[in-house]
């Protein structure tokens, strides 16, 4: 049984009230530091270096209004994003993160445009079990339907967040994907087709059959097309909600990757059951995703756990970034069995490898 803690030990009751603060403030400390970081003052004070710069000199650059300038930093400065030093504001360690971290923006955007607005219907959300906070992005049933014509800036936010947790990824799995030199090989939830146009770059024998969304596969058509692989990939619209929608068969390996997160249990199962048919005796289920139990590092899991709500509110209304034991009970009711497990792939990524029950 998995035991988890992210508070210090012996934390005591003031420091404790001290947290629950940060949470209340949450959202306005968040605002104020992206407004800092978008608007360039963050990078006045690293432009500053270790002596920083008073107030005075920042509105003398006629950037910000001393107004602006006082109630940011201020936040900032209670966040430890700045710190005061005889007068100066000087640029903290972690405001050199929100400046420089690649992921740390990504994910500020992602929070910021696509599920913010969103997630003031995270109550009834829940209670429905309805993405209801999508109405601030189009009128989708789910995310998925429109992710081609998401208005921007959610639009790049949402790739970029998608495709840097994955990207990082594909390279060093191929050997793991071709281990027992598959032939048909489908790839379920292929999104804009960057793990096959991967896959069929590695393996010049190999086949892909593609399934998604109509609209998912269009883009991803349109780029192996671009990179000369159109031969080899074979293209299956499908909705795998419809719980009569078949998959192709004889499928030497199944992969998914970042996609039964996308579902609630009852349709991961029903997923799980068709891939299984679909495959041939002895053919291996491979499913790359972003487990919060298989982390090493807190900061994976606190990241992991609170995409969550953005699944809720945003995308589907019942899924969530899921404990990798539920994708095994799941998988073992559908008829697989698991073989392997491994982590530590790209940034937060393990690899559930399972075969068909005879």
């Amino acid at each position: 049984m998995l035991n988890k803690k992210f508070s210090p030990e012996k934390q005591s009751a003031f420091a404790a009230r001290f947290e629950a603060q940060k949470i209340a403030f949450g959202p306005v400390v968040f605002q104020c530091v992206r407004y800092a970081w978008k608007r360039g003052m963050l990078q006045a004070l690293a432009d500053a270096g270790s002596e920083g710069i008073s107030l005075e000199n920042l509105v003398a650059t006629e950037k910000w209004s001393r107004y602006a300038l006082k109630l940011v930093l201020e936040t900032c400065l209670s966040a430890g994003i700045v710190y005061l030093r005889e007068g100066h504001y000087v640029l903290d360690k972690t405001g050199y993160c929100v400046l420089t971290d690649s992921i740390t923006q990504i994910n500020i955007n992602f929070t910021h445009d696509v599920c913010y607005q969103g997630l003031f219907q995270l109550e009834q959300s829940l209670d429905e079990e309805k993405p209801l906070g999508l109405a601030n992005l189009g009128p989708w049933a789910t995310i998925y339907e429109g992710l081609s014509t998401l208005p921007e800036p959610a639009k790049t936010s949402w790739f970029d967040f998608d495709h840097f947790y994955s990207d990082t990824s594909f390279p060093s799995i191929m050997p793991d994907v071709f281990a027992t030199a598959p032939r048909r090989v489908m790839d379920i939830g292929a999104n804009t087709g960057k793990f096959s146009y991967a896959a069929l770059s590695y393996n010049q024998e190999t086949e892909l059959h593609l399934v998604d969304l109509p609209v998912q596969l269009k883009v991803a058509e349109e780029n192996l097309n671009a990179q000369g692989l159109h031969e080899r990939a074979h293209f299956h619209p499908t909705n795998l909600l419809d719980t009569t929608a078949t998959l192709p068969e004889n499928m030497d390996l199944i992969w998914m990757s970042q996609f039964l997160s996308c579902f609630s249990e009852s349709a991961i199962f029903s997923i799980l059951e068709r891939a299984a048919k679909a495959l041939v005796p002895n053919g291996q289920l491979l499913i790359m995703d972003t487990f919060w139990d298989r982390q090493q590092y807190d900061i994976a899991s606190y990241c992991l756990i609170n995409t969550s709500p953005y699944f809720t509110a945003m995308a589907s209304g019942n899924s969530k970034i899921y404990e990798s034991t539920d994708y095994i009970r799941l998988a073992e009711a559908a008829g697989l069995k698991l073989l392997t497990a491994r982590d530590g792939i790209g940034y937060c990524h393990s690899l559930l490898r399972f075969a068909k029950v005879a």
